[in-house]
């Protein structure tokens, strides 16, 4: 069987990035749910540090599940889940990527951000044409908030040093998918040249937010590509 026809869309002149659930449930390996993704975490910090540069939209996904209706079937197979409840440092947002004034943080209880969220609404508020993903995990809340992305009618772009999962080939396995049906699938590299280009927006974020440039997280990156001869993932 042949492979579909399909067209590579890139972003429109107004994307938001959407961080999906980097929290420290997931990016802190003590937690039952998290593991070591330090790598992706400086990703994502490049990205955040473009966007806010641009004055483009930001938005962040966390999970957290206030009662034991909510999710029940989803928590039922996977227990580790139940950590994330209200008031936990689980579900906070990783300190490396703190949220700025005006980004939302969207609580989710299943895997996709759009499901049972008002993520939809608040990006049309935002007059946001299109989005850039990154975040944890790749076969999980990434693919199917991507996927839903797409359903709700906006071009996606993942960038793919900026997703990780704790299965390297279910990792690049569901990166292949995503490209082959749903979305752009870009280098982190691509991603930040396509964004720098834009003009500025019009959103209150600082012209240059704290924390690790994103030209220092992308030479952090290229160095590690150069050394380990491939990227790595959970």
């Amino acid at each position: 069987m042949t492979d579909l026809q399909r067209h590579s869309l890139g972003l429109g002149e107004r994307p938001a990035l959407l961080l999906v659930d980097v929290i420290k449930g997931f990016t802190d390996p003590a937690c039952p749910l998290g593991s070591e993704v330090d790598s992706v975490v400086e990703a994502c910090r490049a990205l955040l540090d473009v966007f806010r540069q641009k004055r483009l939209p930001v938005f962040f996904t966390t999970v957290v599940y206030h009662d034991e209706s909510q999710a029940r079937v989803f928590r039922q197979r996977v227990p580790a889940l139940n950590v994330l409840e209200p008031g936990s440092e689980w579900v906070k947002i990783d300190p490396r990527l703190a949220p700025a004034n005006g980004e939302a943080v969207i609580e989710k209880q299943w895997a996709s951000g759009f499901f049972n969220t008002d993520l939809a609404q608040q990006l049309e508020a935002a007059g946001a044409d299109s989005i850039v993903i990154g975040g944890l995990t790749t076969s999980g809340c990434v693919r199917a908030t991507a996927v839903d992305g797409l359903q709700n009618d906006y071009r996606v772009v993942v960038a793919c040093e900026a997703v990780g999962d704790r299965n390297l080939a279910a990792h690049e396995s569901n990166l292949f998918d995503l490209q082959a049906k749903y979305v752009d699938v870009l280098a982190l590299e691509d991603v930040v040249e396509n964004i720098t280009r834009l003009p500025a927006g019009s959103g209150e974020y600082p012209a240059t937010a704290p924390g690790v440039s994103s030209l220092f997280a992308l030479s952090i990156l290229l160095f590690s590509y150069v050394e380990n001869g491939m990227r790595t993932f959970l």
